[in-house]
Formats: C-alpha cells, sequence, structure tokens
C-alpha cells in the first residue's frame, strides 16, 4: 500500500504545484514533429532522420495512370485516407501560422514546414484537374486483414476519387482549407509554393460549394473509416481559412450569408466537427473589429466561447475530466479530441490577448493566461502528469508505451532484416508478440487512457494504444505554445 500511497502524494503535488518545470516542452515539440518522418509514404528524401523507415507506396497511382506517391499513412497502418490527412494538414498549418515565432525559437519551424509541405506535395499531385481530387489510396478492410510494414505491402493499392459525377463536398472542403491554411504557412518562406497552394485552395472550394454530396457516398471504402457527418462544417472552415489567407469580399460574405447558421455550441472540435475552428477564426474577425459583433457574427463568437469555456470547466455544459483531469470525449483514441481542443484554446487565448479582451464564462471571467494554463495541464497530462505517471508520447521520458499498434513499428525494419514480411506471417510474428516494439517511433502519441485514467500498453488494444496523425498535427503547434521559452 505504501508505494501506492507515495505515488498518489506525489500526484496530487504536481496538480497541486504545477508540473512546468518537470517537462521538456522543447524535446516534446522536436518528438511531435519527427513523428511526420515515420508516417511518410513514398520515396523517402535524403535528409529523412527516421532511418528504420524506407521507401514504400511507390506504386501508388499506377492504376490510374497517375503519381500519387507521397502523403501520410494516418495511423498505424497503411492506408492512405484524405480526409484525416487534409485535416491534419490544416492543424499543423494552423499551428505554424499562430505560433511559428515559437517553433523558430526552438530550431523547429523548418522542420514543421518540412512536416507540411510532405502533405501539401501529395494534395497537389491528387488534385490534377479543379474538380477531380484523389481521396484515398489503398483500403483499410484488406490492409487491416494483414500485418506488414509499409515497405513490403502486398494489399491493393487501388485510388479512389471524387469528382463531378461523385462528389465529396467535405472532402473537397478540407482539402482546400488545408491548402489555403498552409498557403499562409509559407507565405514568407516560400511565396511562389504558397500562390500554388491559393491557387489549388480556390479550385477545391469552388468544387465543394458546387457539387454537394458526403465524400464516403462516393468512396463507400473509406465508410467504416472515416464516415463523415456532415459538410456544412468544412465549407464554413474551408471559407473562413480562404477568408484569412485571401482577404476576399466573396469569403467573408460566403460566412456571412449561412441560412444554416454557424453550427451553435460544438460538443467537440475534430477531424469529423470543424465548426468550433470555423467559429474561432471568425471570432478573431470580430475581436478585430473587422465585422460587427452582433447577427451572424455574434453567432460565431458566441457559440466557440461557450465551447471553451465548457473546456476549461466554466461552463453551463463542461466536458467531462478523467479524475486525474484530462478532458474526455470519447473512448477511442481519446487523446486526438484533447490536443484539437486545445490547440483551438490556445490560438483563441491569443486573439482574446491581442484584442485585450477575456473570456465572459457561464462559471465566471476566464484570462488569456488561464486559457493557457489549463491547456498546459492537458499536455502535462498526456506527458506524464497522470495517475499512472507514464508518457503518452513514445520517446519522450523515462516510461511511455512499448507495445503501439503501429505495423512499421513493431516488425523489425528492413534495414535489420530485408527478408519481406508476408501479410499473415506479420500477425504471427510480431502482431501477437508480447515484446516490445524493435522500432521506437518517437514522438507517436498513442490514444491514450481509458475514462478511469487506466490504460493497457498492448499491441492488441486499438483504442487505447494507437496512434494517429489526427492527434500529433494539433499537438505541434500546442506545444510550441505552451513552451515557456519565448521568442525576442
Amino acid at each position: 500500500m505504501a508505494p501506492f500511497i507515495t505515488s498518489l502524494l506525489l500526484f496530487s503535488a504536481i496538480l497541486v504545484h504545477g508540473s512546468s518545470a518537470a517537462f521538456d516542452y522543447g524535446s516534446a515539440l522536436r518528438n511531435s514533429i519527427l513523428f511526420f518522418e515515420g508516417q511518410r509514404s513514398g520515396k523517402l528524401p535524403p535528409n529523412q532522420r527516421v532511418k528504420w523507415r524506407g521507401d514504400s507506396g511507390l506504386s501508388d497511382g499506377n492504376d490510374v495512370g497517375l503519381n500519387l506517391q507521397g502523403g501520410y499513412y494516418d495511423a498505424g497502418d497503411n492506408v492512405k485516407y484524405g480526409l484525416p490527412m487534409a485535416y491534419t494538414i490544416t492543424l499543423l498549418s494552423w499551428g505554424v501560422v499562430e505560433f511559428g515565432s515559437r517553433m523558430r525559437a526552438k530550431n523547429e519551424l523548418s522542420n514543421a514546414l518540412e512536416a507540411i509541405k510532405w502533405g501539401t506535395d501529395y494534395f497537389i499531385r491528387a488534385h490534377p484537374q479543379p474538380e477531380v481530387l484523389y481521396g484515398e489510396v489503398g483500403d483499410g478492410d484488406s490492409d487491416h486483414s494483414c500485418w506488414q510494414r509499409p515497405e513490403d505491402m502486398t494489399t491493393p493499392r487501388t485510388a479512389y476519387r471524387i469528382d463531378a459525377s461523385r462528389p465529396g463536398t467535405d472532402l473537397a472542403a478540407e482539402t482546400a482549407a488545408a491548402f489555403a491554411s498552409a498557403s499562409l504557412a509559407f507565405r514568407q518562406s516560400n511565396p511562389a509554393y504558397s500562390g500554388e497552394l491559393l491557387k489549388h485552395a480556390k479550385q477545391l472550394f469552388d468544387f465543394a460549394n458546387k457539387y454537394k454530396a458526403l465524400y464516403h457516398e462516393s468512396i463507400p471504402v473509406a465508410s467504416s473509416f472515416y464516415h463523415s457527418s456532415g459538410y456544412n462544417d468544412e465549407l464554413l472552415w474551408a471559407a473562413a481559412w480562404l477568408q484569412r489567407a485571401t482577404g476576399e469580399k466573396v469569403y467573408l460574405d460566403y460566412l456571412g450569408n449561412q441560412p444554416l447558421g454557424t453550427g451553435g455550441t460544438r460538443s467537440e472540435f475534430s477531424w469529423d466537427d470543424k465548426f468550433a475552428g470555423a467559429q474561432a477564426l471568425v471570432a478573431k474577425l470580430v475581436l478585430e473589429g473587422k465585422v460587427g459583433n452582433n447577427g451572424i457574427w455574434e453567432d460565431y463568437k458566441k457559440s466557440v466561447e461557450q465551447f471553451i469555456c465548457s473546456c476549461i470547466q466554466k461552463g453551463n455544459s463542461n466536458v467531462r475530466r478523467t479524475a486525474g483531469g484530462l478532458l474526455y470525449w470519447r473512448d477511442f483514441v481519446p487523446i486526438q479530441y484533447v490536443a484539437s481542443s486545445m490547440l483551438l484554446t490556445t490560438a483563441y487565448s491569443d486573439y482574446l490577448a491581442n484584442a485585450g479582451g477575456s473570456l465572459q464564462c457561464p462559471g465566471g471571467a476566464a484570462r488569456p493566461d488561464d486559457l493557457v494554463s489549463f491547456a498546459r495541464s492537458q499536455v502535462d497530462y498526456i506527458l506524464g502528469a497522470n495517475p499512472r505517471q507514464i508518457s503518452y508520447m513514445v520517446g519522450y521520458g523515462n516510461r511511455f508505451p512499448q507495445q503501439a499498434h503501429h505495423r512499421a513499428a513493431s516488425i523489425v525494419s528492413k534495414a535489420k532484416d530485408p527478408t519481406p514480411v508476408e501479410c499473415k506471417e506479420g500477425f504471427n510474428k510480431w502482431f501477437n508478440s508480447q515484446a516490445p516494439n524493435p522500432n521506437v517511433m518517437v514522438g507517436a502519441v498513442v490514444g491514450g487512457p481509458d475514462e478511469n485514467d487506466g490504460f493497457a500498453d498492448q499491441r492488441s488494444n486499438v483504442h487505447q494504444s494507437e496512434p494517429a496523425t489526427t492527434t500529433v498535427g494539433p499537438l505541434v503547434g500546442l506545444l510550441a505554445r505552451v513552451a515557456l521559452v519565448i521568442p525576442s
């Protein structure tokens, strides 16, 4: 009983006195960006730092006569899903747009831009015509029936697209948001590339707005894995990013003339629900006095502020938390919802600070610093300030998950053993092994704990042990914001 009491007292002290000094956010930031190199598909570049990975997916696009190499595998599998990949790139870009100076102070801005570019280069190839977008390569059912490193894939690499006859509003609009936000991220360092990204963003927004349909109706193989609940959020999200990137009145008018409204107060901000993100970007315009604080503009601002109030536990309907303090939305990959909501919260804290404002919540006022402090508490939980005293980021700290549900990490690298791993052989030899993964997937953030702060470090425990780009994408900017070193 004594060790348990000691641990409990230690954890209580962390909660009471704060734990900022215990964590190296700069190291965690470096790790989080490095994770994306481990997720790369395609021909790896000479400066690849994750050496246990090799070239993969080199035939992607051959079936449609295109080069669809590149991009990212979404999680622990070997499929390239367009919707979560685009969302990931949008949030990576948002982090750079808001907190790029902090990344530069940590010498990580160039790496963050490279992570974005690996995604946007792929999207450019996947968007060969204004009204054609390839939204998936491979399919989950066949991929999940095998356990192979991406370098050995024997599963079909079919390319699936949306077009005028088989549209996908949500997919096209989210990819437009990715292009538009990335164009802002590259505006200073690479103006020509920024302009190219903006051209694709405008074309895809027009395509999304012209033909209305859920993307998984046109790409049915995506339905079981990334089933979209709607597309109005993506349209507003894309329009908000295009307005910010261009300043053109057409996008402001689109945001201000919404017969279906602003989405109201949301219960989450995620790859499937971007309303709160769009609301935050529009609320920034309100705070800057670029639009009025009335009518639909007031609705945008009020809705996102109510969402943030609920996150920081000052709302009328607060987001539930574990006993250890982690915000908790869902059992499947719970940390991804924490990371995205806290990126939004920290971005909004700066919008408020720049306007000299504060958040007026039902549970009391919250200053911009209060929002950052709450977000930091969530980051600290992820990095180890939790009842289990485990870092949920692989490669960070002295104790972190050893059996992340990840094909490439769980199989010995081709550099050490070039023998191909067959489809079923991977399950028998590697998936079912109780040994730690032979490759340390630095920066991977696993799904996270259950609602009682419990965690089982088992490869088969997919809900808790699988890392995903949608989790780490927002975490990059969030870590940059909570870092204690302020650039001069």
